[in-house]
C-alpha cells in the first residue's frame, strides 16, 4: 500500500490522517492509531512498503495505547499489551537476510509518561515457578510530567511529597519482525525475532539487527519508553508514545540467529529466555559468533578475550523471557574483515 506524492500539501494533509502514508524519493510517512495497531508479531498485511535505504517517519503508542490520561484511570482500559505499529515491508528482503535498523531520532510525543504495577507481574511478584502464599500487590499507576526543554521526566511519589527529575533516554521497548514458519507471538514475548526486547539499546545512534524469516521481514516497532532502569524491575519503564525515524537496510544474504545492536564503539549481542544463565549464554555464544565471522578471530580466542572485557546489560527479568545483552569496545577487536 503506497503512495507517490508530487504537493507537499496533500503529504501534510494524509500524513495528518488516521492510518495516513506518505512517500517521496528517500522517506516514507505513516500515522498509526489506536484503530490500526497490531497486537502480535505474525503474517499480516503491511501499512506501508520500504525500499532498502529509505527512512520511515513515524509514531507509536505507549504500552497501554494511550489510553491512561489522569489520576483514577485502571489498567482495565487498556485495549491490549504493548500496541504494535506495522508491520512494514521491506522491499528485497527474504529469509535468510539481514535488516539493519538505523535508529536516527526519536522523541517523547507527549507530555507524560505512565508508570505502574499490575497484580503479578514484576520482577518481584510471584510467578508460576516461585508461588508464595502472600497476596499479589495491588496495582499502581504513577504519571510523569514531561519536561521537553531539559529532557527529564519528574518522578512524584504517591506516598510522600518526595520528587526526582529522571534524564531521558528513549528507546523503542519493541522491536520486531515476523517469525519464521507462519507463527504468531505475543507482542510481550521477546525471542529471536526481536519484540518486547526492552533493550535500551534499541535508541538513537544505535542499529538494530533483525533476522529475516519472511518475505518483506515485515517490521514492527511500539512500546515507546522515555527512561528505563536496569531490569525494568517493577514491570514498566517509563512508558510514552513516541516519534520516530529510523533508516531501514537490507543486508543480503547475512544470516543471523538472534537481534543484535552495534554502534561507532561497540557491537552488543542479545539473549532472550529463561532461566537467566541460559539466556546470558544466548548472548555470548551469539556475540563469538559475531567476532568470529566478522573480524576473524577463533571462536576460542573471542570467548577468552570475552572473559577479559566483556560488559553485560540485564535489560528486564519481568517478561516471559528475560532479557542480557552482551558487549564489547570495538578498541579491543581487529579490524574488521572487507
Amino acid at each position: 500500500m503506497k503512495n507517490y506524492l508530487r504537493s507537499a500539501a496533500f503529504v501534510s494533509a494524509l500524513w495528518a490522517a488516521p492510518g495516513g502514508i506518505a512517500q517521496t524519493a528517500a522517506m516514507v510517512k505513516y500515522h498509526a492509531t489506536i484503530n490500526d495497531v497490531k497486537y502480535v508479531y505474525g503474517p499480516a498485511s503491511p501499512v506501508a512498503h520500504l525500499k532498502s535505504g529509505e527512512t520511515l517517519d513515524t509514531n507509536t503508542l505507549d504500552c497501554f495505547g494511550n489510553a491512561l490520561k489522569a489520576p483514577g484511570d485502571t489498567l482495565s482500559m487498556a485495549k491490549g499489551d504493548n500496541p504494535l505499529t506495522g508491520p512494514f515491508y521491506v522491499d528485497g528482503a527474504a529469509p535468510g537476510d539481514t535488516l539493519a535498523i538505523k535508529i536516527l531520532d526519536l522523541q517523547v510525543d507527549g507530555d507524560t509518561g505512565i508508570g505502574a504495577f499490575a497484580p503479578g507481574f514484576g520482577a518481584l511478584n510471584e510467578t508460576n515457578y516461585t508461588p508464595m502464599l502472600h497476596p499479589p500487590l495491588p496495582e499502581k499507576i504513577w504519571f510523569y510530567p514531561i519536561n521537553h526543554a531539559d529532557h527529564t521526566a519528574l518522578f512524584k511519589a504517591l506516598d510522600s511529597d518526595f520528587t526526582v527529575k529522571i534524564p531521558l533516554h528513549p528507546f523503542f521497548g519493541c522491536i520486531g519482525v515476523a517469525p519464521a514458519n507462519g507463527e504468531v507471538r505475543s507482542s510481550v514475548v521477546p525471542a529471536e525475532f526481536g519484540g518486547n526486547m526492552d533493550a535500551p539499546e534499541a535508541s538513537v545512534g544505535n542499529t538494530v539487527y533483525l533476522p529475516v524469516n519472511v518475505a518483506g521481514g515485515l517490521l514492527y516497532i511500539g512500546d515507546g519508553h522515555a527512561a528505563m532502569g536496569d531490569g525494568e524491575v517493577a514491570g514498566t519503564a517509563i512508558e510514552v508514545p513516541l516519534h520516530a525515524r529510523i533508516e531501514v537496510t537490507v543486508i543480503k544474504g547475512q544470516t543471523i540467529k538472534w537481534p543484535r545492536f552495534e554502534n561507532e564503539t561497540a557491537i552488543m549481542a542479545l539473549g532472550a529466555y529463561r532461566p537467566l544463565d541460559d539466556c546470558l549464554r544466548i548472548a555470548f555464544t551469539e556475540l563469538v559468533a559475531w567476532i568470529h565471522q566478522d573480524y576473524g578471530l577463533s571462536e576460542l580466542d573471542a570467548y577468552e578475550l570475552l572473559s577479559k572485557v566483556a560488559k553485560i546489560h540485564l535489560d528486564e527479568m519481568v517478561d516471559p523471557n528475560y532479557v542480557v545483552v552482551a558487549s564489547i569496545e570495538k578498541r579491543y577487536l581487529p579490524e574488521k574483515k572487507k
